[in-house]
Parts: structure tokens; sequence; C-alpha cells
């Protein structure tokens, strides 16, 4: 026998008796256009991986040109063409790859391979929910991002290269076609590839809100949330309130290149003759993209911070330290995010008061994130810790933010950055605070879930293999970018042997790219891994790492539901880790507090009088029982 049941999203399936899902799936609808979030999550993390490998040998190529800035390499000029004739990198295609790998980096990896894989994963399964608010608009948000990252990667193949001027692509190089190759037809793609991404994050991030809203299951209300998902949540509201801006940015800036308008551009001279602009202003588009570009920066690190937070809890055996505080820094950051952009305008002449404004705002900011910083470290303090992969990315990811905050705070003083902006010391702070902090949350993420979204383990010797050879690489090199910064070395440049000032930076530079190579080669390792794990690694179990949280409660197998038959009702906070007086080391949220009786404390029945009466009774009693023997 077999009846119809409507799921909470609205499709119809066929259940049996037992619970059991069956709905006929051809190739196209479970693996190509997927409803499924799990399937979705995966393609996210698929291309995200890609993007990252191609953005790596981007960034390569022109460490390689910083190393060697007068040899030529004929194997540059078979692979790269007239992009590198002689052998040697041209400037312009130079300054292509820079932008083109900031670009790759900051948008298509860490924020929606990020936030696109975990979010995905994780919200339904960590909320109990059957699926997304969505699911096709969830469809959809995957496909845009896939097609965003086609177009960006297309303007290789344009005969004048891919877009240049950097990642913030400033005006007028941005706005004038004629400008240099990369103003041509490779911008232009850039400006098509971002607008698409920007509706990709859009349906994704309303996607997000709507399910954290709407669809938690019985028993699950805000504050039994896991921190990943207060992250995420949180940051899906910055996506939705930052990215349109930078939409307004693109489209002025479309409106400038294509139709003659001036919005950016004013008194501008080209190949020696003038050009009919008047009126606009690059500052403006500074306004606009740094609107989104700050913002931004914690769009990319807190679904780290909720990942790291969640695989710390576990591993450490240990409640979250300070679970509401570290809610209350993650909302915090999301408030404060949208009133410190202009410091990264301190040097385009703004009024000094408001230079002090912002200046202020910006050190206030790293406030709530020292509060997660210390947090974190309470956490790990005295835990009873489990050094698995995930545990040492999540360490990793605390330690990257902590030595790139610190030179933020340098950054921040609107009178000292006025000497550091534009130069090494900029890459520097940001590669370890958001890049390399955010990649390796990302990493933690993926190890630790792994399992869920595979079904099977990864190899543990290789995690820590591919650990300790990114996280030693990743030190060696951005931190000798800071002293290369305080010398005043500016960034983008693409040769630093016409300078007598900066030649003696080339050894470092050689250094540098060394340790890159040696970065990229552990990135083999990783990449073996997760190809080898997905077909063959050792099958997993249904809590491999004894989690409280709802996603290891739905059955290894996939199917589109997640869980059989009722979804499982919530009853306590999701870091119930080595209580007092409770038989193992944690209590899933799903045990009910009934069951826990000599480990229960007052404040697990905060909204529940009826529950504190029972405990109250049930300690009474046992202490009577003691009294007697």
């Amino acid at each position: 026998m077999s009846t119809l049941s409507v799921q909470d999203h609205g499709v119809v399936h066929h259940e049996d008796d037992h619970g059991h899902h069956h709905h006929k799936e051809t190739f196209l609808s479970k693996y190509i256009f997927s409803q499924d979030h799990k399937m979705i999550a995966k393609q996210f993390l698929v291309t995200g991986i890609t993007m990252a490998v191609i953005a790596m040998i981007l960034s390569i190529l022109f460490r390689i040109q910083l190393a060697y800035p007068d040899k030529a390499f004929p194997l540059m000029e078979t692979l790269l063409g007239r992009f590198a004739p002689g052998g040697r990198l041209n400037a312009d295609f130079y300054l292509a790859l820079v932008t083109i790998h900031g670009t790759i980096m900051v948008f298509f990896v860490l924020t929606a391979g990020l936030s696109g894989t975990f979010s995905n994963l994780l919200i339904p399964l960590q909320l109990g929910a059957r699926d997304m608010a969505s699911p096709f608009m969830n469809m959809l948000s995957y496909w845009f991002f896939f097609t965003a990252s086609v177009v960006m990667l297309s303007s290789f193949l344009v005969q004048k290269g891919p877009a240049s001027g950097g990642w913030t692509i400033y005006p007028p190089l941005s706005a004038l076609p004629k400008a240099m190759p990369g103003s041509g037809m490779g911008m232009t793609l850039w400006l098509i590839s971002m607008v698409l991404f920007i509706a990709s994050s859009l349906m994704g991030a309303i996607n997000y809100v709507s399910t954290v809203l709407n669809m938690r299951t019985k028993g699950m209300d805000l504050w039994k949330m896991p921190l990943t998902i207060w992250a995420f949540f949180l940051t899906a509201i910055l996506g939705i309130l930052a990215f349109p801006v930078l939409v307004a940015g693109v489209v002025l800036l479309i409106f400038d290149r294509s139709f003659g308008t001036s919005f950016y551009l004013s008194e501008i001279v080209l190949g020696g003759s003038a050009q009919p602009f008047e009126g606009g202003s690059p500052i403006l588009f500074q306004h606009l993209f740094w609107f989104l570009g700050h913002p931004e920066v914690y769009i990319v690190i807190m679904p780290a911070m909720g990942i790291s937070s969640e695989v710390m809890s576990v591993n450490s055996r240990k409640p979250i330290f300070g679970y509401h505080a570290m809610v209350y820094s993650l909302i915090g950051i999301t408030v404060l995010s949208f009133i410190v952009w202009g410091h990264h305008m301190f040097v385009t002449g703004m009024n000094p008061f408001l230079g002090g404004v912002f200046m202020i705002t910006t050190l206030i900011i790293a406030v709530p994130s020292a509060v997660k910083t210390f947090n974190w470290l309470a956490t790990l303090w005295r835990g009873n810790i489990r050094f698995t992969s995930a545990m040492l990315f999540a360490i990793g990811m605390v330690s990257f933010f902590i030595s790139g905050g610190l030179t933020g705070i340098f950054l921040g003083n609107a009178a000292l950055d006025i000497n550091l902006h534009d130069t090494y010391f900029v890459v520097a702070h940001f590669h370890l605070v958001m890049g390399s902090a955010a990649i390796f949350g990302m990493l933690a993420g993926v190890y630790h879930w792994f399992p869920k979204m595979y079904g099977r383990m990864m190899n543990e010797k290789l995690g820590y293999l591919h650990f300790w050879l990114t996280f030693i690489g990743a030190y060696l090199v951005f931190f000798p970018m800071h002293f290369m910064g305080l010398d005043g070395v500016p960034r983008r440049y693409y040769a630093f042997t016409e300078f007598e000032s900066m030649k003696r930076w080339l050894s470092v530079n050689t250094f540098i790219t060394w340790a890159a190579i040696m970065a990229a080669c552990a990135q083999v390792a990783f990449l073996v891994n997760f190809i080898y794990s997905m077909f063959w690694g050792k099958k997993t179990v249904q809590n491999p790492w004894e989690a409280n949280t709802l996603e290891w409660t739905a059955p290894v197998e996939h199917f589109h539901g997640n869980w059989h038959g009722e979804i499982p009702t919530v009853y306590r906070w999701p870091y119930d880790y080595s209580k007092p007086g409770a038989e193992e080391d944690f209590i899933p949220q799903t045990v009910p507090l009934s069951q826990t009786m000599s480990s229960n404390l007052p404040h697990d029945f905060e909204d529940n009088p009826a529950g504190l009466e029972a405990h109250a009774k049930w300690a009474s009693t046992q202490k009577s029982n003691e009294e007697v023997k």
C-alpha cells in the first residue's frame, strides 16, 4: 500500500508504509538540474574548488614574473601565446592576471564556493527542514553562478585578453574601453559575469533567510540554532543589503562605457585628445564599490567563523564558550560592517572629520571580532581536543584571523594608512585575515562534513600533510609582505628592477614565489584526497564525530527530504558536550531533557516552568533516596 504525501516544499512524493520516498529521477534531474539542497551544495563545492585551482594557477604565473622579471621562460610562451611574447609576461596581461585572480578568489571561491556550499548543505539539515524554502530558486542560484564563472573565464579567449585594472575595477581604466587592452571586451565580460553572479547571490541569500525564519523544526527556536546557522543567516542578510549597491555601480559603469554618460569620468585626455566627459567623479564609484566591498569582507569571513566555531566545539568536546556573546558579536559585525567602508578611501582627499568617523567605526568593529577570538581560545582551553584534519584547519583559521586582524588596526588608522595604502602591507593584511582565514574555515568544513556529503571519510594522514604544508606556506608567502609594505613597495607593479630603492626586495620576491609554489603543490594532496575519498574512501557511520546537531540524525544515504517519516524534534541547544552527570560526552539536540535528569541544570529549563518543576521533583526524590541509603 502507498499513500501520497506532500512535503514542506510542496513537491509530491510517493511514500510506502515505512515512510520511504520513491520518486523517479533521471540523470539530469538528479545530478545536473537538481533541486535537492545537498546536491546543489556539492555543485557549488566542486565549482568553487575548480575556480580556486584556476585562480591559484594565475597567481603562480604572476609570482614567477615578480621573482624573475628579466628572465624568459619559453614554456610561458607555449602556454600563453601572444600574452607572453618571447617567454615573458606582457605587462598588460600581468595586470589582467592580478585582476582575474582577485575577482575569482573574492567572489567565486570565498563567497559562492563557501556560502553556497555550506549554507545549502547545513541550513535545512541543521534546522530540521526537508529542503530550502524554494528548491527551484536554489537550482537557479547555482546555474547563474556557473554561468557567471563561464563568462568570467571566457574573457581569456577574447583577442585583447581579460579585464585589467585590479579586482576593484576603478574608473577610468574600467570606464574607457580604449584605455588599455584589458578595458575592452574583457571588461565587458567581467561586468556581465558580475551581474550574473550578484543575481545568483541574491537568489541564494533570499532563500537562506526565508528558510531560517520559516522552516525550523518543532522546538528549534533561534537560541537553539548552531552558530553555523547564525553565521549563514546574517551573511545572507549582508548580501541582500550590500550586493544591489554594486549592481547600481556596475550599471552606471556600463552607461559610461557604452552610452557616453559621465557618472565617473571628467576631463579625460586619451592618446593626446580630450574626451567629451564632464562632471563625473571616479570617487563615486569607490563609494558604491566599497559600500559592498567592506561588507563583502564579512560575507567571506562570517561563514568561516561559524564553521570553525562548530568544528572546535565538537572536537574540543566542550560547549562553545559564550554562545550568546558569539551570536551578539556576529550581529554587531553585521551592523557595523555597513559604516566602515570609507577606510578604503582615506587617500581620496575626504574631509578629515569624516575620515575620523570612519577610523573610529573601523576600530570599534575590532571589538566583536576580538570577542569571537577570545571565545574560541576559551573553548580550546583545557578541552579534550581531537586533532582531526577539520580541527587543525579550524585552529589555523583562528591563527590567520588573529595575525591578519592585528595589521588591520594599522590600516584602520587614517594617519598610518596614508603611508601604507596600496602597498604590499595591504596585500599581506587581507590575504591573511580574509583570504587564508576564510579558505582554512572552508577546508575545515569540507573535512568535517565530507561524510555527510558523500557518505565516506577522507584520509586523515593526507589531511595532516595538506594542513601543515598549506599553513606554513601561507605564512611564508604573506608574512614577509608586511615588511615590503612598510618599506613603501607598491602592489600591482609588473617589475621592481627599474627602481633602485626596490631592487633589494627581489630576493624576497623570489623566496615568496617558491613558498607559493610549495603551497600550491600542497593542494594536490587535497585534490587527490577529495577525489579518491569521494568514490573509494572508507564508508562512514551515521555520526562519525559524535556531534549533537540535527544533520547527524539524518540517514547516511541521500534522498530528497532528508528524514524518513517525521522530522526530529529539538529539545536543547547544540553544544551539550562533556556535561557533568551525563553518561556520554555528547547529548544530541533530539534527546528530551526528561531522559537526562542527572545532567540537567536549572538554565536548561528557560521558558519551561513545567520542566523545571519536574527536575526539582526528580532532584528531591534523588536526595530522599540518598538519605535512605
